[in-house]
């Protein structure tokens, strides 16, 4: 009897378990993007001024920084199941909290537990997909999971925008509750506890990466909230470097880091996570500037701004069901490379819009946008995995969730960096043009990231196919 459960959990796994994942990245992508709409109603109900509410961002971005490499450990450690439903618990505590704040200072001490689970959540939801699927199935897999994770992205400001309007900033914390319930009670009774043979916890590790990555993350922060200080920042990158050398000698010296550097001698991981980077430079920032444009440049309301990212988040869902067929055609290598040219020339037709374009040629481009990102995420996060195996899964599927963090910051960063340079900084430029460059830089970062991924062979990634 116990043998037919046991089975039937694993048969259960095998179908359901991506759904788990997939709740996970949803409620972590929608919470990173339903705040933003969401701050100057916040500011204005605790009497503060918007300005004031970035440090809501901020810490809640440098506990992730903090706690990710952590998560691969602890899953070895302690089962995949277990620290699953621990992370989300944590996660819907802290979002509960979130609500019940009274001022600046609870919080962001409620967004600390929050940003704790947060930290913990995807990546480990991931790892249990790597440690439960053959290589040939996680692109179909990883393909279906990514999709939740954009959805959550593109939905976040429209969201938070309607449940400040019409109800109160406080659901869009309450709203993690009732999902975060669905998740905890899908992972424990679906979820497998994987456990691997660990080390002793390299403490010191942890603390050198760690501080490394929450400086360079303060950088982004100081950099994309416009608050562009020098000597601050000349100092906090010098820091950064600093404590990036005291790891890596620290590396050599340890058995069992806490990140594995050796790993980037996996080819694919290495030309995965310097592509996807570049290339997350490049588009990341198109969620931030494009309703930032229609709105101030071509004075569209907020609601349709908003609204004209829908096409983008259902063309995504529309490609998913052919992406494996895609691939498996074309290659990872040539999609890529292909798919990397694409985006970049619709990034530079967005810069050419204007206040007369008519909204079907907005929703077009939307469109082509949401298939092309689609191909480009599914195809970049398993050719990262590729060629990972037990041993080396953790530590690879860490190395990815700290890129994309990082990324997530570099390309908001970037996008809004080169609209202040052209705006008001040395070029001065009116504002339909500052929108115009801007766009055209981003499509440079882009296209250039094709040169990497030419790096990569036609038969790599054919495992996972």
């Amino acid at each position: 009897m116990l043998n037919n459960k046991e089975e039937k959990k694993e048969q259960n796994a095998v179908y359901l378990l991506p759904w788990v994942t997939a709740i996970a990245m949803f409620m972590q992508s929608l919470d990173g993007t339903i705040l933003n709409t969401s701050l100057p109603s916040i500011a204005k109900n605790m009497g503060y001024s918007a300005t004031e509410m970035d440090s809501v961002i901020v810490t809640y971005t440098l506990t992730l920084a903090m706690f990710i490499p952590l998560s691969g450990w602890l899953a070895d450690r302690f089962g995949t199941r277990t620290m699953f439903m621990i992370a989300v618990l944590m996660f819907m505590t802290g979002s509960l909290f979130c609500a019940l704040s009274v001022d600046l200072k609870t919080l962001n001490m409620a967004r600390v537990l929050q940003a704790i689970g947060a930290s913990m959540m995807v990546p480990i939801a991931r790892l249990a997909i790597l440690y439960q699927y053959p290589k040939n199935e996680l692109l179909k897999t990883m393909n279906f999971i990514t999709l939740f994770g954009l959805l959550g992205m593109v939905a976040g400001p429209s969201l938070g925008g309607f449940l400040s309007d019409n109800f109160s900033w406080h659901w869009i914390f309450l709203i993690n509750i009732p999902i975060g319930f669905i998740g905890i009670s899908m992972a424990y009774r679906i979820m497998p506890n994987f456990k691997h043979a660990v080390g002793r916890f390299d403490f010191r590790g942890l603390i050198y990466f760690s501080l490394a990555l929450i400086s360079i993350t303060l950088v982004l922060e100081l950099i994309g909230s416009g608050r562009i200080h020098m000597i601050v920042i000349l100092s906090l990158l010098f820091l950064s470097g600093l404590l990036s050398l005291f790891y890596y000698i620290h590396y050599k010296r340890t058995e069992k880091p806490i990140i594995d550097l050796q790993l980037l001698n996996i080819r694919t991981l290495k030309i995965g996570l310097i592509g996807s980077l570049i290339t997350r430079l490049g588009i990341g920032g198109l969620p931030l500037l494009l309703p930032l444009m229609l709105q101030t440049s071509f004075g569209y309301s907020a609601s349709v701004s908003g609204l004209l990212l829908l096409p983008s988040a259902l063309s995504n869902v529309a490609v998913k069901p052919f992406m494996v067929k895609i691939i498996k055609f074309f290659g990872y290598r040539t999609v890529l490379i292909s798919n990397t040219i694409l985006l970049g020339f619709i990034l530079i037709i967005l810069g050419f819009v204007t206040k007369e374009t008519p909204l079907g040629y907005y929703i077009l481009l939307m469109i082509f946008y949401g298939i092309f990102t689609s191909i480009q995420m599914s195809a970049m996060n398993t050719i990262t995995l590729s060629d990972l195996d037990q041993d080396t899964a953790s530590g690879g599927n860490t190395m990815l969730v700290i890129m994309q963090q990082l990324s997530v910051s570099f390309g908001v960063s970037v996008a809004s960096l080169a609209l202040s340079l052209f705006q008001t900084g040395i070029f001065e430029l009116d504002t339909s043009k500052a929108f115009e460059y801007t766009f055209i830089t981003l499509a440079v970062f882009t296209i250039f990231s094709s040169f990497t991924f030419s790096k990569l062979n036609k038969t790599d990634g054919e495992g996972y196919m």
